[in-house]
């Protein structure tokens, strides 16, 4: 079995095969983000298929990057679901970041984990740095998405927060890519 099926077993979503061939016939050893708003006290149970297949990366080598998405649980998250999460305050963020590090680490390796809190690059931008980067995406574009074209069909509201997030989530990608 090649690295690439020992990777790929028991996925769904296999984006791009031929991608991640390349990359590790490169001999390239990847980043890999996965983030979490900690919304809750406490990751679910649904976290750990993902955190699972996280391991098999970091056993074959690869780093895990933790996104603890504390600038955007303050905000509520919308992904996925049908309403916007309520804000929560710093203070019961930062508490259950916590308990979402002391989760993790059951599962992921913590030597071959970088773990990152999103208020790092989120608190310092300005207004204008929102604009410019909203200016990235257009509405069709967000409206294409699945969580969002529904609710624009059934003409439900969407908040300007709700477009906003997934602009943040991209942004949070290309902050910790190339960092060590």
């Amino acid at each position: 079995m090649t690295a690439v099926d020992q990777l790929a077993v028991r996925t769904v979503d296999f984006v791009s095969r031929k991608e991640l061939e390349d990359k590790l016939k490169e001999g390239r050893l990847l980043r890999i983000k996965y983030g979490a708003d900690p919304s809750a006290p406490d990751l679910h149970l649904g976290h750990v298929v993902g955190l699972n297949k996280l391991r098999e990366f970091q056993d074959a080598g690869h780093t895990i990057v933790f996104i603890i998405g504390d600038f955007t649980a303050m905000i509520g998250d919308p992904s996925g679901r049908s309403q916007t999460r309520k804000p929560l305050s710093r203070e019961q963020v930062q508490e259950n970041a916590k308990t979402y590090q002391r989760q993790v680490f059951q599962i992921l390796d913590e030597a071959k984990t970088e773990v990152r809190f999103n208020s790092e690059w989120l608190s310092p931008l300005k207004f204008d740095d929102v604009v410019r980067l909203a200016a990235k995406v257009t509405v069709a574009q967000m409206l294409a998405r699945d969580d969002f074209s529904k609710r624009y069909a059934e003409n439900a509201p969407i908040s300007l927060v709700e477009f906003l997030y997934p602009l943040v989530q991209a942004y949070d990608s290309v902050m910790v890519r190339g960092r060590r």
